[in-house]
């Protein structure tokens, strides 16, 4: 049974970054739900993304928009741009050379809104809020399919956070943000068939309250969800979950994103926090750990 809660400081605005769809297509296969034969709808992916705009907005969310860029389909998804800490933006090392195109987009729009991009050593690789997510003091961090274990490693040095890697199984589930969701620093969504046993036993053991969506329901990419305080928004056909998260003290807002299923992402994927995500404990006084880089790297200069 997971205990509500109270709520959140609600005189804090969310800032968003999201990527209008208009070249998004399946244009390639790089995960297990991606079917160049099946495609997508442009005309509904578009309807379907001015959804979720139209309602994070409604949540009292800024919503900042990046260029979409002709040739780049998975633009769309901001949440893999990278891991934003403070005033720092941790760029990612995308596996497949099909995405590494985008991160030069990602990264200038972070140097022109006053983050310090930081990157990791060649040779790591690293997909962002993906597979980067912190649930109180902690960064959960999932490996195997995209992001592998050494990066995260790099990644608790660079920050000087507590890092949890964590082994994903399923290759359905193939960013953590598909299959694990911190709702508030002490409370989770998460599917425990995208881990193995241990990552299991890491999960239970470190989050407080924990929400499970069942396997029928994490199919629709239900913990792939977008949280704003107490609000969280994701995919239709969760309904077990949805009354969970009431029960929790939460409320769902579902809204359908199946176009984007398509290509494997969701809500979360179409999203990324530039203020840093509800439940990272760090979001209430945000570490300045951009400006220590950018001195360091003007005195080796």
């Amino acid at each position: 049974m997971v205990e509500p809660i109270p709520p959140v400081d609600s005189r804090h605005k969310a800032r968003i970054l999201m990527c209008p769809p208009d070249f998004f297509g399946i244009e390639y296969e790089i995960n297990p739900w991606m079917n160049r034969r099946v495609g997508s709808d442009s005309t509904r992916a578009a309807e379907q993304w001015r959804g979720l705009h139209r309602l994070l907005t409604d949540l009292g969310a800024e919503i900042e928009l990046l260029e979409p860029v002709r040739g780049l389909p998975d633009l769309v998804f901001t949440a893999n741009a990278g891991l934003v800490y403070g005033d720092l933006f941790l760029s990612s090392r995308f596996r497949h050379a099909v995405r590494q195109r985008e991160t030069p987009y990602f990264d200038a729009w972070f140097a022109a809104h006053g983050f310090t991009v930081v990157t990791l050593p060649e040779g790591l690789y690293f997909e962002g809020a993906g597979d980067a997510l912190f649930c109180g003091e902690t960064l959960f961090a999932g490996y195997r399919h995209r992001s592998d274990s050494r990066s995260h490693q790099k990644v608790g040095e660079l920050l000087g956070v507590h890092v949890l890697p964590m082994e994903l199984v399923d290759p359905r589930f193939y960013h953590l943000d598909t299959c694990f969701c911190p709702l508030d620093p002490e409370t989770a969504l998460y599917h425990p068939g995208a881990f193995d046993e241990y990552g299991r036993k890491v999960i239970t053991s470190h989050v407080p309250r924990l929400i499970e969506a069942p396997p029928e329901e994490a199919a629709s990419f239900c913990c792939n969800a977008v949280v704003v305080g107490r609000d969280v928004v994701l995919n239709v056909g969760a309904p077990k979950v949805e009354q969970a998260l009431r029960r929790a003290g939460f409320t769902p807002h579902a809204t359908p994103l199946g176009e984007f299923l398509k290509s494997g992402g969701s809500a979360k994927c179409l999203t990324i926090r530039v203020d840093g995500e509800d439940a990272a404990s760090w979001r209430t006084h945000p570490p300045q750990l951009g400006r220590t880089f950018a001195a360091a790297r003007g005195a080796t200069r």
